[in-house]
């Protein structure tokens, strides 16, 4: 029995890594209220498994030899292929920020030709884990600008500072201690660190693993759900290459990355393609002998797709995965204004002050704003506005002086924003009160250079 079926039987579901026992049972087996003993889960059905030995062993081959010869040159891996196997150049010397912890921190909801040079300027000036720790808040954020999702280079930043002060200056070395001991490591991030850096065999699973795995093995259940999760984890656990882990998992990930892919994948450059039950459906229909996966769903399988949504012959293999329906971003809208003067050399200066240090946007530079109410009329947004700008520049701001520029739209993960920008030429020096948030003239070379948001970058 395979370790994939063996941890499919024992039902446990995890969560973030630790096991827990099924819904309405106590970590210690108790039963559920009314003393009747809680049902074990069944385990997924077989068309869901890798439950032979020898096709996990062909699998790990196809897929390394693919790797070997077709991976993308890319600045982290640099650093692996010039060291001591999977570990990165430099593991030797502890003090030396480890690359691949960079590199999966900044690919978080990023794609890869975004981050290169990120991450190149990122190493140049922080080479090692004191460097880092050393750093400013205000140094992350600048260099971080327009990367987005600001709270992942401020939780880089205070994961080193931990290694240093209170682990003596060494990573943990287990994917179990990174997810436990550092900021902002999760589950996925600490299976990638712990498999390339450190070799530990334990799987990863990312968004290009879960497209991989569910259509090697037709799992067409909702892909985000905890249930289908747990058995994707349990499979990426099963089937990591034990004397190539890292390897294996950047391969993983680099098929999804680049060729099966969400829409178009190129399968018939797939080095897998002989073990994808997806393929094999759509060549060839129900395939044989091995039972259809629809026929799971009689039983009321977990892993099928739902009744109410039967195989799509015009899809392919894109019917899997699928995903619930994503919430739609919440509407907001902002009032920003921007301040503008002629600093002492007559260059154009804007005023910026700098956002709280939690939330949103944590520690950026923005022009002075505040959140409007949904469709407040233009004249209440001027004087709401104006009231708001007398307390930045010590002076009497009148709301007919407020220009209307127009319109800025921004979309985070979960916030349709709005700006509506309004402009406010000053003259002579102004004032600005010490006691509010921290605050500067800049002039637009020196706005550029700040640690402002792609959204500000926009409204000017």
């Amino acid at each position: 029995m395979s370790q994939l079926r063996a941890a499919a039987a024992r039902g446990l579901r995890r969560s973030g890594g630790r096991a827990v026992p099924p819904a309405g049972q106590s970590r210690k087996g108790a039963s559920r209220r009314g003393g009747t003993p809680a049902a074990a889960p069944a385990p997924p059905p077989a068309p869901h498994l890798f439950s032979h030995p020898a096709e996990i062993e062909a699998l790990r081959g196809d897929l390394l030899a693919w790797y070997d010869k077709c991976k993308r040159d890319l600045p982290w891996r640099r650093l692996v292929r010039a060291g001591c196997g999977w570990r990165w150049c430099l593991c030797s010397d502890s003090r030396l920020l480890p690359a691949v912890w960079v590199s999966e921190i900044m690919l978080q909801q990023t794609q890869v030709a975004t981050v290169i040079d990120y991450y190149n300027r990122w190493m140049q000036k922080w080479p090692t884990l004191q460097a880092l720790a050393q750093a400013s808040l205000e140094e992350v954020n600048e260099l971080w600008a327009g990367l987005g999702y600001y709270s992942r280079g401020k939780r880089l930043q205070e994961a080193a500072r931990k290694v240093v002060s209170e682990l003596a200056g060494q990573m943990p070395r287990t994917a179990e201690d990174l997810q436990k001991l550092l900021p902002g490591v999760g589950r996925y991030t600490a299976g990638a660190i712990a498999s390339i850096s450190y070799g530990q065999a334990t799987g990863v699973v990312d968004g290009n693993v879960i497209r991989v795995l569910c259509r090697l093995r037709c799992i067409g259940a909702d892909s985000s759900s905890p249930a289908v999760l747990d058995h994707l984890w349990a499979m990426a656990n099963a089937l990591v290459d034990r004397s190539r882990p890292g390897d294996f998992n950047q391969a993983l990930m680099e098929l999804g990355a680049t060729v099966c892919v969400p829409k178009a994948p190129l399968c018939g450059e797939c080095p897998v393609k002989r073990h994808c039950r997806a393929r094999h459906r759509k060549l060839f229909g129900k395939p044989t002998p091995v039972p259809d996966v629809e026929d799971c769903g009689v039983g009321g399988c977990p892993l099928c797709p739902p009744a109410a949504e039967p195989w799509d012959g015009s899809l392919g293999v894109t019917n899997f995965p699928r995903k619930a329906a994503k919430k739609q971003p919440r509407a907001e809208w902002t009032a920003t204004c921007v301040l503008e003067r002629r600093g002492c050399h007559g260059a154009l200066e804007f005023l910026i002050v700098q956002r709280p240090s939690s939330g949103l946007l944590a520690g950026l530079w923005e022009f002075p704003s505040l959140p409007l109410a949904q469709d407040l009329p233009e004249e209440q947004q001027r004087e709401v506005l104006a009231d708001h700008l007398r307390a930045w520049t010590g002076q009497p701001v009148v709301a007919g002086n407020l220009q209307l520029i127009g319109e800025v739209v921004h979309i985070f993960s979960h916030i349709h924003q709005t700006y509506v920008v309004y402009s406010l030429p000053l003259d002579g020096d102004v004032t600005l009160d010490p006691a509010l948030s921290p605050s500067r003239w800049v002039t637009e070379e020196e706005f550029h250079a700040s640690a402002v948001s792609t959204a500000m970058k926009k409204v000017l």
